[in-house]
């Protein structure tokens, strides 16, 4: 019997996470969907199974706690008992200053950006080496701030960081002769609710996202599938993508 591939995507109830879940479901990924916000979660999840005939497994989970991560990766196990995909895809951002931000603010998008990403992260290869033969591919949706630093010194930091952890896995997978690959994507301006949230100003984000045509979601998802198409032998490390008009 064959069974389609499973993917795994966080942050999955919006934006760039909702294209890359409707992009996979095409493509005939069974899914499993975690976010914030349960009831989008289930609008999405049915729309897929209709549209696409795919299974779709949907979990509330607060990345800042370990547990639900866990109890999410429990439940892919039981329902799937494979995993071939994990899309890191949460992530959030303030305008907090380094100098008068707020600790709370800091910690938070440290424990999304960066910690949960790390414990996905763990808990899916452990899964796929546990039930499959040490092949998938880990997928981290970054932002063009890991590159350089544009605003915000604590979004950027938890981005540059995601850098790291990108080679820092890739290089203990080739120590471990494993045929994961690891993959990152860093997208400049995308029209998402992240900016309003950044921001804390709709005003504000009608503005980033007025001044030329950016990225939608749609573009982060075909760059997603871009890197998962390419044969066993290609790892694609890092795509950078930016609107056309974007100067930085």
């Amino acid at each position: 019997m064959t069974h389609r591939p499973v993917a795994a995507i966080t942050g999955a109830s919006s934006g760039i996470g909702t294209a890359i879940a409707t992009h996979l479901a095409a493509d005939g990924y069974d899914l499993a969907l975690c976010a914030r916000r349960g009831k989008r979660l289930t609008e999405l999840a049915n729309h897929l199974s209709q549209t696409h005939h795919v299974e779709v497994l949907t979990q509330t989970v607060d990345l800042r706690t370990e547990s639900q991560i866990l109890d999410w990766f429990r439940a892919i196990s039981t329902r799937f008992n494979r995993l071939d995909v994990l899309v890191n895809n949460a992530g959030l951002g303030y305008q907090e200053s380094l100098t008068t931000g707020t600790t709370e603010k800091w910690r938070e998008t440290l424990d999304v950006n960066v910690l949960a990403l790390c414990i996905c992260t763990r808990e899916a290869i452990q899964l796929m080496r546990s039930l499959g033969d040490d092949h998938g591919h880990i997928l981290h949706i970054s932002s063009m701030s890991g590159h350089r630093v544009p605003g915000s010194g604590m979004y950027s930091a938890s981005k540059f960081a995601v850098r790291a952890l990108t080679e820092g896995l890739r290089q203990e997978l080739r120590a471990n002769n494993s045929a994961i690959r690891i993959s990152s994507i860093s997208p400049g301006f995308v029209e998402t609710e992240f900016a309003e949230k950044y921001s804390g100003s709709p005003e504000q984000a009608q503005a980033v996202y007025s001044q030329f045509p950016i990225l939608q979601p749609q573009d982060i998802a075909n760059a997603v599938g871009y890197a998962l198409g390419q044969p066993d032998h290609v790892q694609v490390h890092d795509i950078l993508l930016r609107p056309t008009q974007q100067s930085s």
